[in-house]
């Protein structure tokens, strides 16, 4: 799907984190919150996360990447945004589907935090037992 701005949006989600990717013709700045992506995550792993996609298909210069990223934590917000950036990739261009699709960058991470259980001290934990 297209805007009048030749853009090309592509949506990400990650555990509980949402991305909202738009592509743009440009020069390869990624903005994430109206913020550079150095500046918005921190970690080196999380960088390089979220230019992966680009790297893979070698259209680092040929677009810029603006998104909006809502929930979660940066490490699920980046793996949302990889997510994202990877089916907009597909939008502008098909012939990518199979270099993205072999990296793993297509498919939905769909693991979340299992929930905790009544009378267990978490998820999995029980309290602790004793006999006598």
């Amino acid at each position: 799907m297209a805007d009048g701005n030749n853009a090309i949006w592509g949506t990400g989600r990650r555990k509980t984190a949402v991305a909202r990717v738009r592509l743009v013709p440009g020069n390869g700045s990624i903005t994430v919150n109206d913020r550079p992506c150095d500046e918005y995550f921190l970690t080196l792993d999380q960088r390089t996360a979220v230019k992966a996609p680009l790297v893979v298909v070698e259209a680092g210069a040929k677009f810029d990447v603006l998104a909006t990223v809502v929930g979660g934590g940066p490490q699920g917000q980046s793996e949302a945004l990889r997510h994202g950036l990877a089916r907009a990739l597909v939008k502008s261009d098909e012939t990518v589907l199979p270099k993205l699709r072999e990296a793993g960058f297509l498919t939905r991470d769909s693991r979340r935090k299992e929930r905790k259980k009544y009378g267990q001290k978490s998820a999995r934990a029980r309290f602790q037992f004793s006999k006598r």
